[in-house]
């Protein structure tokens, strides 16, 4: 089975009817077109019309864990040949190894038995260029400054290598033997590792 993006066509579930809402200041209502989240919860509704439960556990078949950019280009499931059920997938801007992402790897280990990692950034990043400038910049427009790091890098490869290095010394996680990190061609579809 290949997971791939949902890509309604012109035999998919009926988009909802143009809903009324109101404006921002809730001094009027108009009309609105429906949105795209309003095509996923059509898109739901057909998708559940023939969904089986499988009996499926949480814990991943493949007893791994995949940390990787949020990108859309990215289907993680054809590239790396999962299937529904193999793997957790832990997605971010840059797929860049966070405290989050330790909370995450940690509960995927010690709760729900994965033992490998793998680490996946990609070319032509948007965290590429990015500077922690944009943090400065997000404070002055709203005033106040975030608490997360913007974890931009110039280096994609010395990224892996740095986001695998959080994982290894991470004393939370029990299993950081196998853990490889890789860089995904956004024109090629293949995987470079990075020792």
């Amino acid at each position: 089975m290949t997971v791939t993006p949902d890509r309604p066509g012109p035999t998919a579930a009926a988009a909802p009817a143009a809903r009324t809402a109101a404006s921002v200041d809730g001094s009027a209502a108009h009309q609105a077109t429906p949105g795209i989240i309003d095509r996923f919860v059509a898109a739901n509704r057909t998708y559940a019309v023939d969904f089986r439960d499988g009996g499926m556990d949480a814990k991943p078949v493949q007893k791994v864990a995949v940390v990787a950019c949020m990108d859309a280009r990215l289907d993680l499931f054809a590239a790396l040949g999962l299937e529904l059920g193999d793997a957790h997938v832990i997605r971010n801007a840059g797929g860049v190894v966070t405290d989050d992402t330790i909370r995450s790897l940690t509960i995927s280990q010690r709760a729900l038995g994965t033992r490998s990692i793998a680490v996946i950034h990609h070319t032509g990043c948007g965290l590429l260029g990015l500077t922690e400038d944009f943090r400065r910049e997000l404070e002055l427009e709203v005033g106040q400054r975030p608490q997360w790091a913007v974890e931009s890098f110039v280096d994609l490869d010395g990224d892996v290598r740095q986001s695998m290095q959080r994982v290894r010394t991470s004393p939370f996680l029990p299993h950081t033997d196998d853990v490889r990190g890789f860089v995904f061609d956004v024109h090629t579809g293949l995987l470079r590792e990075i020792h």
